[in-house]
């Protein structure tokens, strides 16, 4: 192997270090353990430096990967699908990735197999900002949190949000008038994301956030949390994690003090939302007409659900997990759409038509969302051919 190539001593210690008893491997089938993990990046490392033969199988992606730590991992990613196929290899220093692109694959992974995975480095990057939220919770906890969520979208409360939305949205077109009226060039992705907070903001905890019309230090906030989930995701050794990391380090510093913004702003509203709870059964709340209540919001449903006794962290970590996660994905999408019905002239022909013989001057009902089938079907499109995300982390078990 040239790893040891001008050492006579090199291969020898080497395969003598993979013979002490802390090195063995465990039994196809059960529970990883340390020497699993060690013989996977032994094997990268014989593969990258020793011209060894894969054994995974897996062609290993070489190239420039600065494209991986400038915030656009996905479109590397593609430039190495479209070389390698839809399955390959990725390193990152002791971290390795099995890039998948095959659907039959994915679904084995993500359906078939599922209980042999786990979110791996996803949950560990989210845990300080999502704790037990939906997307970086265990299965268990998933499953508590998930059948205590679903009830709060009732059709009462979904035909409330349609309003909702509709409000927040006219203040953006308000603002979009104004830019187009002095032809003033905008990033839409950004008002997007901002029109997406102000809808959670209200939609999830009552809260104005306002970010289509001025700067907010929790939405200031946010951002600075995603980019440095973001950052963490492709730094090869997790230096955060070592003593008085959180104490020295800036970027640390500024990551705590942001979550403490957002932190202290979701505590104040769980606790007014509890001090002014209103126990109600399921079936009276779906009755509720939310256009008459003052707070129509989804912690203001779970607070005064009888038999949900939540305790705040966990509403906590739920909302922040609604909060981080909602908006980006969704303004993403449209800003997707955006782009492929521009380039369209004939689609945005007939969605302009459908919306102006749907709705017309009026504020859009949930039936309206219904029966705008182009609409929804152009909003579909943009989904399958942009994912949002467009990366989902998975990591084995056995």
């Amino acid at each position: 192997m040239e790893v040891f190539e001008g050492n006579p001593f090199g291969k020898a210690v080497w395969n003598l270090v993979w013979k002490l008893p802390v090195m063995k491997r465990g039994k196809p089938g059960t529970p990883i353990e340390f020497g699993d993990v060690a013989h996977v990046l032994r094997k990268n490392i014989e593969q990258i430096y020793g011209d060894e033969p894969s054994v995974d199988g897996a062609p290993l992606a070489e190239g420039e990967v600065s494209s991986m730590t400038d915030g656009t991992a996905f479109l590397g990613l593609y430039q190495y699908f479209r070389k390698y196929g839809p399955v390959y290899k990725l390193c990152f220093g002791p971290k390795s990735f099995i890039v998948l692109s095959d659907p039959t694959i994915i679904k084995h992974v993500l359906k078939t197999n599922n209980a042999a995975y786990d979110k791996g480095l996803l949950a560990e990057i989210l845990e300080p900002i999502m704790g037990k939220g939906l997307i970086p919770a265990d299965n268990e906890t998933w499953k508590v949190r998930r059948r205590a969520i679903v009830p709060a979208f009732h059709q009462q409360w979904l035909e409330h949000l349609i309003s909702l939305f509709g409000g927040c949205s006219d203040v953006l077109m308000q603002k979009l008038d104004g830019l187009a009226a002095t032809k003033t060039d905008v990033d839409m992705e950004n008002l997007f994301c901002s029109v997406s907070l102000d809808i959670i903001g209200k939609a999830v905890f009552n809260y104005p956030f306002d970010s289509v019309t001025k700067e907010s230090p929790v939405i200031q906030a946010v951002y600075s949390v995603l980019k440095e989930a973001e950052h963490r995701s492709v730094t090869p050794l997790p230096y955060w994690n070592l003593p008085l990391a959180n104490l020295v380090v800036p970027r640390l510093r500024k990551f705590k003090a942001d979550l403490k913004v957002i932190n202290d702003v979701l505590d104040e509203l769980i606790e007014k939302a509890r001090n002014s709870r209103e126990v109600t059964d399921l079936e009276d709340l779906e009755k509720r007409n939310y256009d008459k209540v003052g707070d129509a919001s989804l912690l203001r449903f779970l607070v005064d659900l009888r038999g949900e006794d939540t305790s705040n962290k966990q509403l906590r970590d739920d909302l922040m997990t609604m909060l981080i996660a909602g908006h980006e994905t969704t303004a993403a999408v449209l800003t997707w759409a955006l782009f492929e019905i521009s380039q369209k002239p004939d689609v945005r022909a007939k969605l302009q038509a459908e919306v102006d013989r749907v709705i017309g001057d009026r504020m859009p009902t949930l039936e309206d969302i219904k029966s705008m089938q182009l609409v929804r079907f152009s909003v579909a499109e943009s989904l399958r051919m942009y994912p949002e995300p467009p990366l989902l982390i998975r990591r084995a078990l056995e």
